[in-house]
């Protein structure tokens, strides 16, 4: 977290860790007693969610509709087939147990959800993975809420997620681009300056690992149940919020070479680095320079509801 104010930090800071503390109890996938565990463990029974599941729930709903199912929170079980079933730095960095023939994901159409009285029933024997929207989500609550709390400008960075609130500092925020978040920058690279909004890169680097002889990593084709075939390296994308981005660059992983007509559609800015390190830039997406640039903030408009994303799926 950043603040213009190193005044306001504590306050803002308390913010962020109480929102980190409600979405870790309520969507973890690793902890035996979040909300999350207990609504797959009741799979094809009805359960009563709280208002923070269903919140998150109707993220990750939404994300599904307006990608065509292309980002679907019911790839749980293939991620866990896969042996991302822990946290990541307990995954086993190469295991020689096969591959499982992976298995299309059940759905999003299938669950039945009333928003009213938040009552959920999950096809059986599925489980939810939250983790394409509840982070970013995570990110967007926090730091409006720590901007509105201290009055100052926030930058909050979960990840490859970070949203930005309040007043901007003097020629936005700088923000390298890397395909690890956490490596040290040793020598000057892209930039980009973000002066509102939010930005997500989502990419098959970071959480990848090897299983029977082959590499895999963690954002899974729900039509499949496989790892996107490699085709981005990584994608970044700009949006109005977090989630919007965030949604967007995990489906253009996922639709590989459909991506760039894809995100064209929309508008928003977007890169997308190739394996071989060719990179395509969309919506406005200034030059690669060590100078930061500014990004536009784009959104659509709330009828629009993204329908341009609606790539049909092959």
């Amino acid at each position: 977290m950043l603040v213009t104010d190193p005044g306001a930090l504590p306050v803002a800071a308390e913010v962020l860790r109480t929102e980190l503390r409600a979405v870790d109890l309520t969507c973890s996938r690793f902890r035996p007693d979040s909300e999350l565990t207990r609504v797959n463990l009741a799979a094809g029974a009805p359960t009563t969610v709280s208002e923070h599941f269903a919140d998150a729930l109707q993220a990750a709903l939404r994300a599904a509709r307006i990608t065509d199912g292309a980002v679907d929170p019911t790839v749980g079980g293939a991620v866990i087939a896969l042996g991302y079933d822990r946290t990541f730095a307990s995954v086993r960095p190469d295991d020689a147990r096969p591959v499982p023939v992976g298995r299309p994901a059940p759905g999003w159409q299938r669950i039945s959800w009333n928003p009213r009285t938040r009552r959920l029933r999950l096809p059986p024997h599925t489980r939810l993975d939250l983790g394409a929207t509840a982070k970013a989500r995570t990110a967007d609550r926090a730091v409006h809420q720590a901007a509105a709390a201290t009055g100052c400008g926030v930058l909050v960075g979960l990840g490859g997620d970070l949203a930005a609130a309040g007043p901007t500092p003097e020629g936005g925020w700088r923000i390298a681009l890397a395909d690890d978040h956490a490596q040290s920058v040793t020598e000057p690279g892209p930039a980009v300056a973000l002066t509102g909004g939010a930005l997500a890169t989502s990419g098959i680097r970071v959480r990848a690992w090897r299983r029977g002889g082959r590499t895999l990593h963690h954002i899974v084709d729900p039509a499949t149940g496989e790892p996107a075939p490699p085709v981005w390296r990584t994608v970044t994308v700009s949006a109005a919020t977090c989630v919007d981005a965030n949604t967007a660059s995990t489906a253009a992983v996922v639709l590989g070479e459909r991506a760039v007509h894809w995100l064209r559609s929309t508008g928003l800015p977007s890169r997308l680095v190739g394996l071989d390190g060719t990179v395509v830039r969309l919506g406005g997406w200034p030059p690669d320079s060590p100078a930061p640039s500014p990004i536009p903030i784009r959104t659509l408009r709330p009828t629009d509801e993204w329908r341009s994303l609606g790539a049909p799926r092959q």
